[in-house]
């Protein structure tokens, strides 16, 4: 395998961001034309790549490389090296970072042309391009790590974008905060691993795990603690229960952003480390843990969905909701369904989040559903566009979502998880339903928007509509070109090498009458926002309990306010500060420290006058005390 290619694949982003970032002063243009190049290099690299891949397979050679570049870290028995590895699943990631990623470059060129912050934006994008890529590429934890920390960092730099908004600035502290509580749970699984096996590398490790050689540190148990703690990890970059709360927040950054980190690439690196670290799962039986928090998560986030009325909210939620459902494929041991609908929705979420910048970019940066209407005349293309994404994550039958859901509700009844299944089902319907609620309040009915603004109502400019067009082709049919057959479809076979074998993978049962359930569950919840949302006006929400505990969002961040941020915001300032800080500090240790040091100093100086008559006295006084301590006293 080339490692030419592999080594441009990887700084192609690096060098688009040094670029940017050095020469900030560089014209419009030439900053976006960079960052775009950057990640089309890279998207090329990556399609020669699987081609090469492709090939391999094809004439029975080896279908992955895992290859050191240098090592990074010795002391002792830690060894870290900056390695890589490819395989079907680092190639599927590939293609997904680089394909949907560069759209998105590209359609940014237009969303932010005016923003005096223009080649700051590219700079950071190619940054966290660069950072997902060394994260999916890595072939050992440590690496990998590297690349996690990397992306959360962006994802920090790029909420935070507008930093002259104080709600934009306080998402950004919240996502790095809340990450970095995950974050503390995958270094303790890492270091648990390294002291289990004594290796970060996922060869060794894997290896070692089949063969049972781990049970020197916790015993039986060192599997099943290093995977949950792994699993934290993920919590917290995949945004689930209990530490989903900083996605809906990251929406204060702008909306390609969206549309790239929060949709269609960081939110899944917890999903990919899970699947990437397959072998560990299934050996530690851990999964069950993992599709019961995806599956409550995908069921709590639908839930607040439906009654959200900012239109990148309704995303966000929606963005959370299928995260989880990725959870449950992982979970249960589907983990080729698991990224399948990784796939499926990094397209058609990446889709819907552009295509509401792009009614943004309309409304003068509207957000509140209910100030819109009627635009579907106005802006035909984000419509149907917004259309085609909307019938894709509902589970329309045929198109890419109902592939990918479909496969997951299966493996979970086929695995035995039938409560999973239920819920799931019940998630699926409320999806159907908040999305085209979505559709119908936005798009559809009388115009309920601001004359001076409808005054100006446009669609958007090529630049941000031709990825729109682009982005919604795949993401009605790539469920169908690669899925097609189920756990026998071509995705699968692509995939089957990289992830142990499970019963209800070799022996599914029929997939029918799951597809018909999918589809009854989908054009139910079509229907249900058809009956309420498609007249001329949205109605009012019913004032009672349920409904405000819903708009409010169960009240959890209030919840975590009361609970978490003020006690540790107490603690700190009345704890730390006032008494540890000033009083024990500054008080006794820097001022008490100076005020005993001045004191023994202003004593000494009376013995220090310069008068010799003074020492000699001193000197006699001296001598008589210690003769008359020695005579009679001693």
């Amino acid at each position: 395998m080339s490692s030419t290619i592999i080594l441009l694949l990887m700084i192609s982003p690096l060098i688009g961001f040094l670029v940017n970032g050095i020469f900030g002063k560089l014209t419009r243009k030439a900053s976006g034309v960079i960052a775009c190049a950057a990640i089309l290099t890279s998207l090329v690299c990556s399609i020669l790549l699987f081609s090469e891949v492709d090939n391999n397979v094809a004439s029975g050679d080896s279908a992955y490389f895992d290859g050191s570049l240098y090592e990074w870290i010795s002391a002792g028995e830690l060894s870290v090296e900056i390695g890589v590895r490819i395989d079907s699943l680092t190639l599927v990631m590939l293609l997904v970072i680089t394909g949907v990623g560069f759209f998105i470059h590209v359609y940014s060129i237009g969303y932010m042309h005016d923003d005096p912050g223009y080649t700051r934006y590219f700079a950071y994008l190619n940054l966290f391009v660069f950072a997902m890529l060394i994260l999916v590429l890595a072939n050992n934890y440590a690496m990998m790590f590297i690349g996690w920390e990397g992306v959360g960092l962006c994802s920090y730099l790029l909420i935070g974008f507008w930093y002259e908004k104080k709600s934009a600035t306080d998402a950004g502290k919240k996502a790095f905060i809340v990450n970095r509580i995950g974050d503390f749970g995958f270094l303790l699984g890492m270091f648990t691993l390294f002291a289990a096996f004594g290796s970060f590398g996922f060869e060794k490790v894997f290896h070692d795990a089949e063969m049972g050689h781990y049970t020197k540190i916790f015993g039986e148990n060192t599997l099943k603690i290093a995977t949950l703690l792994l699993f934290v990890g993920a919590i917290g970059k995949s945004a689930q229960i209990p530490l989903y709360v900083w996605l809906p927040d990251a929406m204060e950054g702008p909306t390609p952003v969206s549309a790239l980190i929060h949709a269609a690439t960081m939110v899944t690196a917890g999903v990919y480390m899970i699947a990437r670290s397959s072998v560990l799962f299934t050996i530690a039986e851990t999964g069950v843990y993992v599709a019961w928090i995806g599956v409550l998560t995908a069921l709590l986030a639908a839930t607040m969905a439906i009654t959200a009325n900012d239109i990148k909210r309704v995303l966000a939620y929606s963005t959370v909701s299928q995260l989880g459902y990725m959870m449950v494929g992982v979970g249960v041991g589907a983990y080729v369904s698991g990224i399948f609908h990784l796939v499926t929705h990094a397209f058609f979420k990446g889709l819907m989040f552009l295509a509401a910048g792009s009614v943004m970019h309309a409304m003068s940066n509207e957000l509140d559903m209910r100030k819109m209407g009627g635009l579907k005349s106005k802006l035909p293309i984000t419509y149907w566009t917004f259309l085609a994404g909307a019938l894709a994550i509902a589970g329309v039958p045929g198109l890419s979502g109902f592939w990918s859901k479909d496969e997951i509700l299966h493996s979970a009844w086929d695995s035995g998880h039938h409560a999973v299944f239920f819920l799931g089902l019940v998630t699926a319907a409320l999806t159907a339903f908040y999305m085209f609620r979505l559709i119908f309040v936005t798009f559809h009915g009388q115009s309920r928007v601001d004359p001076h603004v409808e005054s100006h109502l446009h669609e958007s400019p090529p630049v941000m509509w031709v990825p729109l067009v682009v982005l919604a082709v795949p993401s009605l049919f790539i469920g169908l070109v690669v899925g097609w057959g189920g756990h026998d479809s071509a995705f699968h076979h692509f995939l089957g090498d990289v992830f142990p074998a499970t019963v209800h993978q070799e022996q599914p049962s029929s997939p029918l009458p799951f597809m018909l359930i999918s589809t009854i569950v989908a054009f139910f919840g079509i229907i249900s926002a058809y009956i309420l949302y498609s007249k001329d006006s949205p109605k009012d929400e019913p004032e009672n309990f349920p409904m405000e505990l819903l708009t409010n969002k169960y009240y959890i961040d209030e919840i975590y306010d009361a609970v978490i941020v003020k006690p540790i915001k107490g603690i700190s300032q009345y704890g730390l500060w006032r008494i540890v800080d000033v009083v024990i500090i500054d008080f006794l240790c820097v001022g008490g420290v100076s005020l005993l040091t001045r004191g023994t100093g202003g004593l000494l100086r009376y013995l220090q006058t310069g008068i010799v008559q003074s020492y000699i006295l001193s000197m006699v006084i001296g001598i008589v005390l210690f003769l008359g301590y020695y005579l009679f006293v001693r």
